[in-house]
């Protein structure tokens, strides 16, 4: 039953649907997937969605892919995109979305995941589509989305300068500075506008100070 299983859905996240339809020849599709799930075969993630177990996969889940699916809309961003880009030196252990509905938390197998609502004004600003190794997409919030999201959702950070602010993000956030030298100022200006925030409006400042600063060495070298 599991090698017929296996054969008809070519990847490791699943759902109901594509399960009961994969089991269709067998006389009760539901009995079987309940005895899938006892033996470990398969995985419920949450109700309506699956993963085939250790022992019957053929690559590994993708855990962006899943945040996609287990609470929409919505995209990977925070501490876990932050990561995911390199911004920071290592990833966030729970998958931290961003979402146009109510705060939610999962804790599922695959590991916990978080949901923190925006408003739908910047909601759709900064979404990224990426896609995995065998070609299916998941969406996550750009470097500068994920950035901006990440500090106005800490509270614990109280800045009131652009000094301030640049000391947090490399000290507290352990923020990579020369990534931050490239960002897109316009987005975040964007965001600033629809979204008030004292801390987007000096994260501009930030990015204009470290640009100007790197435009200036890189002249200097070529001298």
């Amino acid at each position: 039953m599991i090698d017929q299983l296996r054969s008809a859905v070519p990847h490791e996240e699943f759902d109901y649907q594509i399960l009961i339809h994969a089991l269709r020849e067998y006389a009760s599709p539901r009995d079987h997937a309940t005895r899938l799930l006892e033996q470990g075969a398969i995985i419920r993630v949450k109700k309506g969605l699956y993963v085939f177990g250790p022992t019957f996969r053929r690559s590994p889940y993708s855990r962006e892919l899943l945040a996609n699916l287990i609470s929409g809309p919505s995209y990977v961003s925070l501490e876990y995109a932050l990561g995911f880009h390199g911004l920071i030196p290592e990833r966030a252990t729970t998958v931290t979305s961003v979402t146009a509905g109510k705060r939610r938390v999962f804790s599922t197998p695959m590991g916990q995941f978080s949901y923190w609502p925006v408003p739908s004004t910047v909601f759709c600003v900064g979404i990224s589509r990426m896609t995995t190794s065998d070609g299916r997409a998941f969406l996550i919030a750009t470097r500068e989305k994920a950035l901006c999201d990440t500090l106005v959702h800490a509270r614990s950070i109280h800045a009131r300068s652009t000094r301030q602010l640049e000391a947090v993000l490399a000290d507290d956030l352990r923020v990579d500075l020369d990534e931050l030298a490239s960002f897109d100022t316009a987005v975040i200006a964007e965001l600033a506008r629809s979204w008030p925030s004292r801390r987007l409006a000096l994260l501009v400042d930030v990015v204009d100070r470290l640009a100007g600063a790197l435009r200036r060495q890189e002249g200097t070298t070529r001298e």
